[in-house]
């Protein structure tokens, strides 16, 4: 019996490491894959790297939903009316304006602060020269851009292309 029950616990301990190598491949293997995806999109559009305006409505299917970083001047900057979102919570303090370089415009949102009712002036003004990190919404998509026809509009019924500011920078120059 010791020896039927050494036997099997070496057979167990024969078949849990070849389980845990496997497990270790798979492992190694998935996280490799992951590195290479994350890398080969990164090299598509990296935040960190500017993007043109003109790349963005070029093709906006490529940058829908992309954390891209724009580089540009501030112009007609619009404070927005409070607005509510699906939740029910009304958001305060948001606002729109164009971001305009060497190549084009693209409109920017700026999503306000909900549930929290409060008077803010925009954080930029008109002529800033400023770095956006910013999400593309692209039309034929869904969702819903926001505008000054009644707080947010789908997207799709009116073909926008919209950046949705994650964090402004002046620019030094």
């Amino acid at each position: 019996m010791i020896g039927a029950k050494n036997g099997r616990m070496r057979f167990m301990s024969d078949e849990s490491s070849q389980t845990a190598r496997c497990l270790r491949t798979w492992l190694i293997c998935g996280l490799a894959g992951m590195t290479v995806g994350m890398v080969m999109d990164r090299s598509l559009v990296s935040a960190d790297e500017a993007v043109t305006v003109q790349e963005v409505l070029a093709d906006p299917a490529l940058f829908h939903l992309r954390q891209i970083t724009l580089r540009g001047t501030v112009r007609n900057v619009q404070p927005l009316d409070p607005y509510e979102i699906p939740a029910g919570s009304t958001c305060y303090g948001g606002y729109l304006f164009s971001l305009e370089d060497d190549t084009a415009t693209l409109p920017v949102a700026v999503p306000g602060l909900c549930g929290v009712p409060m008077v803010k002036d925009p954080d930029v003004e008109d002529g800033a020269r400023v770095a956006v990190d910013a999400t593309v919404q692209a039309p034929s998509h869904g969702g819903y851009a926001l505008s000054f026809k009644g707080g947010k509009i789908a997207m799709d019924q009116e073909g926008v292309v919209q950046a949705i500011a994650n964090r402004i920078t002046p620019l030094v120059e």
